[in-house]
């Protein structure tokens, strides 16, 4: 099979946990007979310093043209301490996700057993813990009008905005998933303040009949951010809203025990994204400290939304025992002997 891929390495380490993920897809490439395109990006500050726009219109045509986007990361700490750049590198992340219609977030949470005392949680709450979060991504108070602030500076205001169409097929896709899996969803909205979270309640009870094998539960933004850490082994698939899901997967990756484990996706009708949950961290670029298993992992979704099952499912496998022989970056390490960003994506590529 061909497939052609955007290679969007962005800021910080971005580049170079991208590259052991490329690594990675040649291995299966090798194994499996498959042949993977290549063509490169720019995206995020390294945009802004070659073109002076964080998502460029040649970077939008390459993704357009691609079957699927490899994306690293976003962020660098010369906007971030500036609060008067007007144009930032997350600028280009939000218009990436509206103009390529991905309007869908999926980050699944998987507990390595050898892992499970790295968790903050004790260990018995976090051993099974396998669930997906399902955020809507191009709607809500992100992206809602009007924003601003009053003449005088001293009162600002934010639109939290949703249609129908926006919260059904969001809430279709969480649905189909559930029955993928182990047929329980549940919807986070804040339905008893909030007219948008209403919306979202009422539509989610008339999809319900549809999916008569799923038990749906309905559960306030509150007490789901508490119920995420007293009883997360629980939790199947979890949908909800774009500023309380990128929220609650915050939270529920810290479980794992390190945000470098953590894979994504961004879905839409016609195009796909993955990537690591995490930022660029700028103070480990060209280090070779950086952990690349979240970007990895995130190429085995890659690889499973093109219909390669058993090319993700080696991909997984490999880096399960990557941490279970040790070969781990510092991160995992725990004082012990830790390998290199290229080290640990040398390993997983020869395991596969």
């Amino acid at each position: 099979m061909t497939v052609k891929i955007a290679v969007l390495p962005g800021d910080g380490i971005g580049p170079e946990i991208v590259g052991e993920a490329v690594k990675v897809l040649n291995a299966v490439a090798g194994k499996y007979s498959h042949e993977f395109e290549y063509e490169y990006g720019v995206v995020g500050a390294a945009a802004i310093d070659k073109v002076g726009e964080p998502y460029p219109d040649e970077t939008h045509e390459l993704c357009l043209n691609s079957d699927v986007i490899l994306f690293g990361a976003i962020g660098d700490p010369r906007f971030d301490n500036n609060p008067k750049a007007k144009v930032r590198p997350e600028q280009g992340l939000l218009k990436m996700r509206k103009a390529l219609g991905l309007f869908a977030n999926i980050r699944p949470l998987v507990m390595f057993d050898a892992l499970a005392e790295r968790s903050p949680l004790k260990t018995e709450r976090v051993k099974g813990v396998d669930f997906v979060c399902v955020r809507e991504l191009t709607g809500g108070i992100y992206f809602g009008r009007p924003q601003g602030r009053t003449e005088d500076g001293t009162v600002a205001y934010d639109s939290c905005v949703y249609s129908r169409e926006e919260i059904e097929r969001i809430l279709r896709l969480a649905f189909d998933m559930a029955m993928s899996r182990r047929k329980h969803l549940t919807v986070v909205d804040k339905a008893n303040v909030l007219a948008t979270s209403r919306l979202w309640r009422e539509i989610a009870k008339e999809i319900a009949p549809e999916y008569p094998d799923v038990e749906v539960e309905y559960m306030f933004v509150d007490n789901a951010a508490m119920q995420l850490i007293q009883w997360p082994a629980a939790f199947d698939v979890m949908v909800t809203e774009n500023m309380f899901g990128d929220i609650l997967t915050d939270e529920a990756s810290v479980i794992s025990g390190s945000l470098g484990l953590l894979p994504s996706a961004s879905v839409g009708k016609e195009n796909a994204l993955f990537e690591p949950i995490h930022g660029s961290y700028p103070q480990a670029a060209g280090k070779g400290i950086a952990n690349p298993m979240a970007t990895i992992l995130s190429a085995a979704m890659l690889l499973e939304y093109l219909g390669m099952k058993e090319e993700g499912a080696a991909v997984r496998v490999a880096v399960a025992k990557a941490i279970e022989e040790g070969v781990v970056t510092e991160d995992l390490a725990e004082g012990g002997k830790s390998y290199s960003t290229k080290e640990v994506g040398d390993f997983i590529a020869k395991s596969i």
